[in-house]
């Protein structure tokens, strides 16, 4: 008779004094660690578009925009991960390492990420009360789509296209990103 070896599921400290002390970034999922890999150019500068537009509309708000390094705290410390860009306005969220009420979530998708951004990560982001954006911008071609709640708290979809820009609001946080802004200077062959 074989045994069957058990893998070691992590508790949320255990997650994050790892993190503290790791040389790479880990996302967190119910007890397991899935590291990160690099980013590729066109994902970089889209993702550094949208970081800059939306830090420079939000400068006076009091909102704070995050790229890349911040972790999103999800579902009681069960999840973590590590949003493209994130922007937060309530105060309160002040933990050093991660937030748990962003107002906007930003991923960059790759061919390895599309699947997890589109379904583990949006079932996620959309359980977050103070979330009312989630946008995926393509990094193999120019397509972004959204997600965005309404008044009375149910998402709705669409599909952000060039001569068009998406307004976002957060507390007294408003801006409009356009689709020329996220790929800007991304040249597709």
């Amino acid at each position: 008779m074989s045994a069957v070896l058990q893998k070691k599921r992590l508790t949320e400290q255990d997650y994050l004094t790892l993190e503290a002390t790791s040389e790479i970034k880990n996302e967190f999922v119910d007890g397991d660690c899935y590291a990160m890999s690099g980013a590729s150019e066109k994902h970089n500068l889209i993702t550094g578009n949208i970081f800059l537009l939306l830090r420079q509309a939000m400068r006076s708000a009091g909102c704070r925009v995050f790229a890349s390094d911040m972790k999103c705290r999800a579902d009681q410390g069960r999840i973590y991960y590590y949003p493209d860009v994130m922007v937060v306005c309530e105060k309160a969220d002040n933990a050093e390492f991660y937030k748990e009420q962003p107002c906007f979530i930003a991923e960059v998708q790759s061919p390895s990420t599309e699947r997890v951004d589109r379904h583990e990560k949006w079932q996620t982001y959309s359980e977050i009360a103070s979330l009312r954006y989630y946008l995926l911008a393509d990094s193999q071609q120019k397509k972004v789509d959204y997600f965005q709640r309404d008044e009375i708290g149910a998402w709705q979809s669409g599909v952000l296209e060039p001569g068009q820009s998406l307004e976002i609001t957060c507390g007294d946080y408003l801006a409009a990103i356009t689709f020329e802004d996220i790929y800007e200077d991304v040249v597709f062959l």
